[in-house]
């Protein structure tokens, strides 16, 4: 039943689901440690693959791609490759702190990019002052070296990611991809980006580190948890709330990866990544807050 405003039910929902993506940094890093970063986000996306094929077999939901979607459907999978190229090597050389931070600052991008490129969506001065106090939090933490793994090509590889993330929603938005069913459009990332990067783990080096039965186990979870469940609880959310409310939780999956990362890996907290992590959570919010006298869809 659709609803018009966040309930406790919503919200405890969503809460979680930041708190799974924020566990999902820490699992990239874990499992890492096992597999050679591109090669265990080949096999993620081809796990994901199978789960959701599986979903869409089920609901019996059909698989159709218009002609004129075709090269959207192209582009949003480079896009979802950029992605994750970026940020399991990303996780692999920086801190889950400092990649959470910086990974998270997708809203900022698209807030810039979606003011030229899409349609009723204009910098407010609200989302102006967001994107400020956001922006500043990303130069801080990359600008600070201190404590524990600080890698600026790690943090940069981040903001690559940020930026794909940015990329597929520009192409979920802007092509004629938006008018194919969401369970489609992400097996067309899918299906794309594990060829892309099955293809090109041989080189960057083995495929198999130390392999240990903890790093299957977060393959799995980011497999069928994360990629392919997290997927269909937001598809789930967005068909009962409001999309402004949900979009304003994502300020605590940087807050959750933060504390994660020192709970799980022991992670050393200096006070640049409080203050940026303050800073981009602060303009997370200001920039989804939702327009008053607006009514969000």
């Amino acid at each position: 039943m659709r609803k018009d405003r966040m309930d406790l039910a919503g919200a405890a929902g969503l809460v979680l689901f930041a708190a799974v993506f924020a566990l999902n940094q820490v699992v990239i890093k874990i499992t890492n440690g096992g597999f050679q970063p591109i090669f265990g986000a080949g096999l993620r996306g081809l796990g994901a693959a199978i789960c959701l094929l599986v979903w869409i077999r089920w609901r019996r939901i059909p698989i159709r791609l218009p002609r004129e979607a075709r090269k959207g459907a192209v582009l949003i999978g480079l896009c979802f490759t950029t992605e994750f190229l970026c940020l399991f090597l990303s996780l692999d050389l920086t801190s889950v702190s400092r990649s959470v931070v910086i990974f998270y600052s997708m809203p900022v991008w698209l807030t810039l990019a979606g003011h030229f490129l899409i349609p009723g969506e204009r910098i407010t001065p609200m989302r102006a002052a967001g994107l400020a106090c956001a922006l500043a939090g990303v130069g801080i933490a990359l600008a600070d070296r201190g404590g524990g793994q600080a890698s600026l090509a790690g943090d940069l590889l981040a903001l690559g990611a940020a930026l794909g993330w940015t990329g597929i929603a520009l192409c979920a938005r802007v092509t004629p991809l938006r008018d194919v069913r969401p369970e489609v459009q992400l097996l067309c990332q899918l299906a794309i980006s594990t060829v892309l990067l099955l293809a090109l783990s041989p080189l960057f080096g083995p495929f198999l580190r130390d392999l240990q039965a903890i790093h299957l186990w977060g393959l799995g979870f980011q497999a069928v948890v994360v990629a392919s469940g997290g997927f269909l609880f937001w598809l789930w959310v967005l068909s009962i709330y409001p999309a402004g409310p949900v979009a304003s939780f994502s300020f605590l999956t940087p807050v959750f990866g933060v504390v994660l990362g020192w709970l799980i890996l022991g992670e050393p907290l200096g006070p640049g990544i409080f203050l940026a992590l303050l800073l981009v959570a602060a303009g997370l919010l200001l920039i989804n807050r939702p327009v008053r006298g607006v009514r969000t869809a």
